[in-house]
């Protein structure tokens, strides 16, 4: 590596040289590494070869979660999400004990008690965690998707942020089969309520049981809003509300 002198800073790649801007000024470097022919057919690369398809897969079965999630989550994620779900991914792909290597995926490990695991109470919204917002019991039928929270005061038993005059709380029912990429969900109604101390059982109930076969996987959105001159606005764009995933099946 060398430091780049004179008045014409460059960035980019000229002939096998790369020329880049770091925290010591504008600097150069030979381009190096192993060729990617070399990766894809040398047998003394077979264990990146093999690391890389799971990697791949792994990514692959994140974003069809992201997809199946989709209208959801664009009211509560974090920047880091998209790599959040494929590290989560990657644990349930170790998961599967029976796959050789190379061709370990998330559907197999998700058949584990370990694979479920690992993505139950995974929130899409780092900085806003269930286990930090929500206090009050809730319970979940699994059959049908409904999430029954019982005797709640939004007053006392959420974790509001500053600003916040009334809660929305949705759920949803979702079917997610790894190995085909098809999905499918269903709603629940949203639930308004004003942050108070009026204290009632919510239920939320899904239309239907998702169609299809896979994973049943069940979330639990929770969305602030500010109330001025009747009209209810989303507070701070959605920056501390909730989307978890309650339970896998």
């Amino acid at each position: 590596m060398a430091k780049l002198n004179g008045i014409i800073k460059l960035e980019g790649t000229l002939d096998n040289l790369t020329f880049y801007k770091g925290k010591e000024g504008y600097l150069v470097r030979t381009k190096g590494g192993v060729s990617k022919e070399r990766i894809q057919n040398d047998p003394a690369f077979e264990r990146t070869r093999e690391n890389g398809s799971e990697f791949g897969r792994s990514a692959t079965s994140g974003k069809l979660l992201r997809t199946s999630v989709r209208n959801l989550m664009v009211k509560a994620k974090d920047n880091r999400v998209s790599s959040r779900v494929t590290q989560v991914m990657t644990q349930i792909k170790n998961a599967d004990l029976t796959s050789v290597r190379g061709e370990r995926n998330v559907s197999t490990g998700l058949a584990t008690a370990e694979g479920k695991d690992a993505l139950k109470g995974f929130d899409f919204n780092n900085r806003a965690k269930l286990s930090s917002v929500l206090f009050a019991p809730y319970s979940l039928d699994t059959a049908t998707g409904e999430i029954v929270i019982s005797d709640m005061v939004p007053a006392n038993d959420i974790s509001y942020p500053g600003g916040a005059t009334h809660v929305n709380l949705s759920s949803a029912f979702l079917k997610v089969d790894f190995d085909s990429a098809i999905h499918s969900i269903e709603y629940s109604p949203t639930v308004n309520l004003a942050i108070d101390t009026t204290s009632a059982t919510q239920t939320l109930t899904p239309a239907a049981a998702p169609t299809g076969s896979g994973n049943d996987i069940y979330v639990l959105l929770i969305e602030f809003f500010q109330e001025i001159n009747g009209v209810q606005y989303p507070l701070k764009n959605g920056a501390y509300n909730v989307l978890n995933i309650i339970d896998v099946a």
